[in-house]
């Protein structure tokens, strides 16, 4: 029930998120926990107003680039989109956002929106706005002491499935995503983002990456399958006797700086701004869903009338999420910022970009947003970073990383739990040397914002 107060709501919160810039808290959560509790129903409220509703986009790896590249290539194609950019993925981060969006009416000027949401948050979200479109991407090991096992996590993402009204968007090699076809409501539709066969030796699932026989180089052995280890065997073992679901986009094949994929029948390539092999995989994802949202958009709309090579077009001009890959220069040097956060998006990191030519950081922090269980990192294999070895490990947990790469036989060069005076040494040694730094979610915001007093760096809405 809308609140007597309810006109109140879009200037206080605007207050708030004004506020806490000024007093350099960042702003981009509390707003959005403040208005919960004065409005809980504020979120719901605004974004009923949507005429294309909302898309859903949630998984342990990937969300905020996928959130991005769907949110960029349906801006693209003619469509008003509301997103939340920041990767600040609880509901009071979405409602953070919609404070910077909304008028002092509490009125939103977007078509459609698209949010990116941690998976338990998801949960709390569907049951507050129910999501026209689901994406969902993969179940990996992360944050142990936050999710349980994965399988809980896999339960999690079953119930966005079954709120969804639209169409549910489903990663096809995962064998738990894959599973939660069962659990989609009558009347609301399928559909698969996939891989050709050949390239599902690049994706190894959680089952195969934790596999005892599973070493790093087995991402480019030709005998890893997609659905290898007993337990996914078992998993997907109810559909063994019906053929592999059709997808309605494949990752075909990967080419320099771009992708093959297959989609509306045809086999097409573009060219993409996204480093990592893991994105395009995403990118499949994201086109997936895009391909539904428009199927669906208004006849009079121009994004109804987009095809296949206009969605691959408006993907070859997405840029990197920040600190996903983002690239800031540092007075004509280079510095890529890598977000890691458990065992397959650090493994799929290393083997994605070549250490060579570049100086090497590593940032692990453990806060609540890292997750506290930092074990995982014994789950990663760090033999590629031998012959250039790690310049600098800094944050919380510095010292578990570099007893890490020290049994990997990776020479570090130093260990420094400040981050500012660990990031100030860094930059200073081989000045004109390209910098990598890997970083965990806390670590990063905090490199960005040690960066950004030092150089010019992109608002983030933070």
């Amino acid at each position: 029930m809308k609140p007597w107060y309810a006109f109140m709501i879009p200037a206080l919160g605007k207050g708030i998120r004004a506020l806490s810039r000024l007093a350099r808290h960042g702003g981009s959560a509390l707003p959005g926990k403040v208005i919960e509790a004065c409005d809980p129903d504020f979120l719901a409220r605004t974004l009923a107003q949507l005429p294309e509703g909302v898309v859903l986009v949630s998984g342990t790896n990937g969300k905020t680039t996928t959130t991005r590249m769907v949110a960029s290539i349906l801006e693209s194609l003619g469509m008003r989109v509301f997103t939340n950019p920041t990767g600040s993925n609880f509901t009071r981060g979405v409602v953070s956002a919609l404070l910077d969006k909304v008028d002092m009416k509490g009125a939103i000027d977007a078509d459609i929106a698209v949010l990116e949401l941690d998976e338990a948050y998801a949960v709390h979200f569907v049951h507050q706005v129910e999501p026209k479109y689901a994406l969902l991407l993969n179940v990996m090991r992360d944050q142990l002491d936050r999710f349980g096992e994965i399988d809980n996590t896999a339960k999690l993402l079953g119930e966005v499935a079954r709120h969804t009204t639209g169409t549910v968007v489903l990663n096809r090699e995962d064998p738990r995503i894959s599973a939660l076809s069962r659990e989609i409501p009558i009347g609301t539709q399928c559909a698969y983002f996939g891989l050709a066969p050949a390239m599902r030796k690049y994706f190894p699932d959680d089952d195969n990456m934790h596999d005892d026989n599973m070493h790093d180089d087995s991402m480019h052995d030709d005998k890893t399958d997609a659905h290898g280890s007993e337990e996914a065997a078992t998993l997907a073992e109810p559909d063994q006797m019906t053929p592999e679901p059709s997808a309605d986009v494949t990752l075909d094949g990967l080419v320099d700086h771009g992708a093959i994929f297959r989609m509306d029948g045809a086999t097409l390539q573009t060219t993409v701004r996204l480093e990592g092999v893991y994105n395009l995989f995403n990118a499949a994802a994201a086109l997936t869903v895009v391909g539904r949202v428009i199927r669906n958009a208004p006849s009079d709309s121009k994004a109804s009338a987009a095809d296949a090579h206009a969605m691959l077009k408006a993907l070859s001009h997405v840029t990197p999420a920040f600190g996903r890959g983002e690239v800031i220069d540092f007075h004509g040097t280079p510095v890529e910022l890598v977000l890691v956060k458990n065992p397959m998006g650090f493994r799929l990191a290393l083997a994605s970009f070549d250490p060579a030519g570049h100086d090497t950081m590593i940032v692990i922090n453990d806060d609540f947003a890292d997750g506290r269980d930092m074990s995982w990192l014994w789950d990663v294999e760090f033999t590629t970073l031998r012959q250039t070895g790690v310049a600098v490990v800094s944050g919380v947990r510095a010292w578990d990383m570099a007893l890490r790469l020290d049994y990997d036989q990776v020479h570090v060069g130093a260990t420094e739990t400040n981050p500012a005076t660990a990031l100030e040494a860094f930059l200073a040694v081989n000045p004109s040397q390209p910098k990598r730094i890997f970083c965990t979610y806390t670590a990063m915001l905090k490199v960005r914002t040690l960066i950004s007093h030092l150089t010019k760096v992109a608002d983030a809405g933070l």
